[in-house]
């Protein structure tokens, strides 16, 4: 939009697609329709949120170690895409990372030095099991659910200083 608030028409913006135009910046404004989210984008209701939600906040109080879920797609390398996301995670070595890629059939758990002290692989491969299990049935949030709840029961409580 031109200073007047009319719209800037330059050279060559005819071959613009409809409903742009070139901005005073030089940027091109294109207008769209809007499309309704699908469930695929966001596969859980405010309710599940609001649960898994609680859930990381109890786990991550309970045990004293910090959960995380990455849910998507995690690339052609997942495991390296997993140790990247869980060491950009604040406080890396008591993070514990659940990553979830179902359109990969990929589950992934990664735990920091500290937590991996706390939460053995063995303990981890157990919940990674469990969740599977529900994942096939169709129970994502399920899934999670149960899986932290291993995850968090393997760990043990908050340890306390002496």
């Amino acid at each position: 939009m031109h200073g007047d608030g009319q719209a800037l028409v330059r050279p060559g913006s005819e071959d613009l697609p409809e409903g742009s135009v070139i901005t005073a910046s030089g940027r091109v404004s294109t207008a769209e329709n809007f499309v309704e989210p699908s469930p695929a984008d966001h596969p859980f209701s405010p309710v599940q949120l609001a649960r898994l939600d609680e859930a990381l906040t109890l786990t991550s109080r309970d045990t004293g170690l910090r959960f995380s879920i990455y849910l998507g797609d995690l690339g052609g390398d997942p495991t390296a895409r997993v140790a990247e996301l869980h060491g950009g995670l604040e406080g890396p070595g008591e993070a514990v990372l659940v990553a979830v890629s179902p359109e990969q059939r990929v589950v992934e758990v990664v735990t920091g030095a500290e937590a991996r002290v706390r939460l053995p692989d063995r303990g981890a491969k157990l919940a990674v099991m469990s969740m599977v299990t529900s994942f096939r049935e169709g129970d994502l949030l399920g899934g999670l659910l149960s899986g932290l709840r291993m995850l968090a029961d393997q760990a043990g409580g908050r340890r306390r200083a002496h």
